[in-house]
């Protein structure tokens, strides 16, 4: 068995690869198209309508006696969730690069986290065939990117007229393998092949004995021997599985060409589950680590869901690794979700029965009767897992250390178009959440808004149209509010008199206050001082005037935003003995403080974020340039690893609304950012009538 995820940049063909070698291996019998939106793993709406991969996808196939699970993650960067969830759910990875477009930053990024983790992996160069191709570029910017044991095992051959690809060269067995008939020949190379393959032969077969176990291996090679081509691919295998060594592969998936070339790699160099460490694990009881867990299916249960979808006809299907035991139909299982309450998942554990158990291939689901540890399968029915919960036995609960997700950064604020909509959009919004563990939903306290923080654009889209697709609920997107704050400049004086007499019990209050600037560090944003001598304004009508006051703060009085960084002292006023009461001086006290603030020169503070912003060193002086439009200030810069910088900056959260997005054009992707409320400054005056005229509630 081999749990392999497809990774790669948006167009590289990796839904195209997955699909041709479907139909290799026949397990399908005729192979779909993306531009189409006719292929096995894209066949939700969404995808069909936009022709790219949204969602992690199952596919799989047999070849040569082995189950190959292979995971087509999505390309696009709004889509890391489903990303990391296919890297979780495998034990390999197949970088798919191609031959057209070359790589990007975002690839390399992926690299790099797999290197973290020590996954092994492989790179396969797609669209040799087309006219634009350029293997030898692309392979040198792979080399270039990815850095040592990156080597070709196989080099592409041109046509008889320069066009096109006829077949490829082994570069271990010096084997030509011809395609130009459809079907793959292989014969001896020809001695122009042979020139054209010496460099790179003997850049492989010294990249392979230095990564062997056998440390004479060199001394013999270096000394003339002859290495045998068999000891070359065991240790080739060997290096593969331990991730040390990353073979470079070329394929035509359109016109099967290399298809055989990368299922050898796949079902032979890559490892099996049993070679793959597991995640970290701790009982879900004591919090305690737990130790000694493998791949065995004979062992306690361990299991993962790494994507949870919702069937308008179905319900609730999750797909599952089983990294430990094994799962079976209508056995109870605990479900434990822990880590992930700040994005709106709440700890929970919970006793379940299993539903049907399945292999998933496209929109089929084929019946499986049990799922031993190392395999992939979707299971049914699992009412309250949510992507990244962990399934193991009632008597020995466990819980794996949740994949680590980017934090969304983009807010979408939401309204429901019509009642009915209001009506069913809770409900919908708590399926997404379950779904999708890189969206966080909000409800702001002050701005009353719903907001949905997404990984981007395309993220956003994605998720709006779920809802109104798949849930029939449909909303407008509306602009986003910052919470803006009200304080005073000045010290100023006000009267709040509320005298009427409307026959019966009146009401009479009146009451003088000062109002002023309080000093930074002292009081939470508001301070009461009572000056009152000689009982003109009663005791017990004092703390009404203070819950006037503070209900006027809350309403505002030049925008509708709250009030902070003011003090209010009462020094004078006048009851009657009749109409005086608490609702009388508390309106009093709301109009006191708005008579006041009319002079005290009120202005708008606006909420100011820190900011850090890790970028290649390429795209530094964009990034400032780019921060100082946005009225930004850098507080410093430092080199984080080979290449890199992170900038420190202090940026106006009006600026950084859209930000995750202008980042990602000027970084071309390679750019992350972490953002965290600092402080509320005053807004500039020339924004401040425009920006409370379109934020105002």
């Amino acid at each position: 068995m081999r749990n392999v995820a497809l990774v790669g940049h948006s167009g590289s063909g990796k839904t195209t690869l997955a699909e041709a070698l479907l139909l290799h291996t026949g397990t399908i019998a005729r192979a779909g198209r993306v531009e189409e939106g006719t292929t096995t793993s894209d066949f939700d709406e969404i995808e069909i309508k936009q022709k790219r991969s949204v969602n992690l996808a199952l596919t799989p196939f047999t070849s040569d006696g082995v189950t190959v699970h292979m995971l087509d993650t999505p390309g696009y960067a709004d889509f890391t969730g489903d990303l990391r969830a296919g890297l979780r759910a495998a034990d390999c990875a197949l970088f798919v690069v191609s031959a057209t477009d070359g790589i990007d930053g975002v690839t390399r990024l992926l690299w790099e986290e797999c290197a973290a983790v020590s996954m092994p992996r492989a790179v396969v160069v797609t669209k040799v065939d087309h006219g634009r191709a350029d293997f030898a570029t692309v392979l040198a910017e792979c080399q270039g990117a990815f850095g040592e044991g990156v080597l070709p095992l196989y080099l592409p051959v041109a046509g008889p007229d320069g066009t096109g690809v006829s077949g490829l060269i082994g570069l271990l067995s010096e084997t030509f393998y011809d395609y130009s008939s459809g079907k793959r020949e292989a014969s001896a190379v020809s001695e122009a092949d042979a020139e054209l393959m010496g460099p790179a032969r003997d850049s492989l077969i010294e990249g392979i004995i230095t990564e062997s176990e056998d440390e004479t291996l060199m001394e013999r090679y270096l000394s003339g021997e002859t290495v045998p081509v068999d000891v070359l691919i065991s240790d080739l295998e060997t290096a593969v599985a331990r991730g040390s060594f990353y073979p470079v592969l070329a394929a035509a998936a359109t016109h099967g060409i290399g298809l055989a070339e990368l299922l050898e790699i796949v079902t032979q160099a890559f490892p099996s589950p049993l070679e793959h460490p597991l995640p970290p694990v701790v009982s879900a009881d004591s919090g305690k680590p737990v130790t000694g867990l493998t791949c065995d299916p004979d062992g306690p249960l361990l299991a993962e869901v790494v994507k949870t979808t919702s069937d308008p006809y179905v319900g609730r299907i999750s797909l599952v690794r089983v990294f430990s035991g094994t799962l079976r139909p209508d056995m109870s299982v605990h479900v434990s979700g822990h880590g992930r309450a700040e994005r709106g998942h709440p700890d929970h554990d919970d006793d379940e029965r299993v539903g049907a158990l399945t292999s998933p291939l496209g929109k089929q689901q084929r019946p499986m009767q049990a799922c031993p540890a190392g395999t992939v399968c979707a299971v049914a029915k699992l009412s309250t897992a949510e992507t990244g919960d962990t399934l193991s036995s009632r008597e020995q609960p466990l819980l794996m250390e949740p994949w680590s997700m980017p934090e969304p950064l983009l807010p979408v604020a939401i309204v429901a178009r019509s009642k009915a909509d209001e009506d069913k959009l809770s409900a919908a919004l708590a399926r997404l959440v379950a779904e999708d563990p890189t969206m966080r939903l909000e409800i702001n306290a002050e701005t009353h808004q719903l907001v949905l923080w997404c990984m981007g654009e395309a993220h956003a889209d994605v998720l709006l149209d779920r809802l109104s697709s798949r849930y029939g609920v449909a909303v407008d997107t509306t602009p986003l509010r910052v919470p803006l704050r009200e304080t005073v400049s000045l010290a100023a004086r006000g009267l709040g008199r509320n005298v009427k007499q409307t026959g019966g019990h009146g009401e009479y209050g009146i009451c003088h206050i000062e109002v002023e600037p309080l000093p930074p560090g002292e009081g939470d944003g508001f301070v009461f001082v009572d000056k009152i001598v000689g009982g003109v304004v009663p005791r017990q009508f004092i703390p009404s005037v203070e819950k006037g006051v503070r209900s006027q703060m809350e309403a505002g009085v030049l925008a509708g935003y709250p009030m902070t960084n003011v003090r209010v002292t009462l020094f004078d006023g006048k009851a009657h003995p009749v109409d005086s009461s608490d609702m009388a001086f508390q309106k009093a006290g709301r109009a006191a403080l708005r008579d006041a603030c009319e002079k005290a020169a009120p202005m708008l503070l606006e909420p100011v974020d820190e900011v850090s912003i890790l970028v290649p060193d390429d795209y530094v002086g964009a990034i400032m340039s780019d921060l100082s439009g946005r009225r930004g200030r850098v507080i410093g810069t430092e080199a984080v690893g080979i290449g890199r910088t992170l900038i420190r900056a202090e940026v106006p959260e009006l600026e950084m609304t859209r930000y995750s997005i202008d980042l990602r054009s000027v970084s071309h992707g390679t750019g992350s950012f972490t953002r965290g409320y600092l402080r509320h400054e005053p807004l500039p005056s020339h924004l401040a009538a425009r920006v409370a005229g379109e934020s105002k509630p």
